[in-house]
């Protein structure tokens, strides 16, 4: 069942998804080579809670750790280490967290230092992927026209989509119904409604789509052990047209980099 939320409930969604943007900020400034993910899992868990929040993954589904840390060709739910971030490494970084008895949830993958050409290409692409997606998240389209264009947009560069792995529902828990896989077709799966909020994640290898799952219970790696890029955004239904909650504007200030690819989903009125 979608559970709807109203503006005031989508205004404390926001709070919570900020903590996340806000954290992952924080560890932008020390994301280098010869950093452990560990040391960055610290950072992670000290800055949620000095918002005022509680790390949202740290115990979930029994998940050891503040952040899901997957470098390479780890697709997602890799478990923090203390081995050393190396020159040309990619790691996607992925963060919850609780306020106002809400959940925020979203990701970045980053690059350690001068990465191969054809991994940069695959963060650019699968980055695109997240607002292609996004632009169809809107009152009265459905699931499939979210993972279509997603699809779409990745396997014209010859890039595999993830199938196990989805993107879903936000709100008092991490996952809701629906569940927004990154393909399908168009005109298919549920209807999106005013107040509905979706964590919108493409997760694409550079190599086949397929995947295993290690003994750990938690590691995905692709199949073909190619680099594996994943992007994540909060998103609500505002008006009729999808509002970013969270953002990636803390990651861009702490790395130098400067963007307007949120400009068209962001709230004018909203001062981060």
């Amino acid at each position: 069942m979608i559970v709807v939320k109203t503006k005031e409930e989508i205004e404390l969604m926001r709070e919570a998804a900020l903590v996340v943007s806000k954290t992952l900020g924080e560890v932008a400034k020390a994301v280098k080579p010869g950093v452990t993910s560990l040391e960055l899992d610290k950072i992670a868990e000290e800055c949620i809670r000095d918002q005022g929040a509680i790390p949202g993954f740290l115990g979930l589904y029994d998940f050891p750790n503040t952040l899901c840390m997957s470098p390479n060709s780890q697709v997602v739910h890799g478990i923090p280490n203390d081995t050393p971030l190396v020159e040309g490494d990619i790691i996607s970084i992925d963060c919850g967290a609780i306020k106002n008895d809400f959940y925020g949830d979203h990701a970045y993958t980053f690059a350690i230092g001068e990465i191969a050409p054809e991994t940069q290409k695959l963060l650019d692409v699968t980055k695109e992927s997240l607002y292609v997606g996004i632009r169809e998240f809107k009152l009265g389209n459905r699931v499939g026209d979210v993972g279509f264009a997603i699809q779409k947009h990745c396997e014209a560069h010859g890039y595999g989509v993830v199938r196990e792995l989805v993107g879903h529902g936000l709100g008092r828990k991490m996952h809701e119904d629906p569940e927004m896989p990154n393909y399908g077709k168009r005109g298919r799966g549920k209807k999106f409604v005013e107040g509905m909020v979706v964590a919108i994640e493409p997760m694409i290898n550079l190599g086949t789509h397929r995947i295993k799952q290690h003994r750990d219970g938690w590691t995905i790696t692709t199949l073909d052990g190619k680099p594996s890029a994943h992007f994540e955004h909060d998103v609500a239904i505002v008006d009729g047209k999808p509002e970013l909650l969270s953002t990636f504007a803390y990651i861009y200030d702490a790395l130098g980099i400067e963007s307007n690819e949120e400009d068209e989903f962001r709230n004018k009125a909203l001062v981060l």
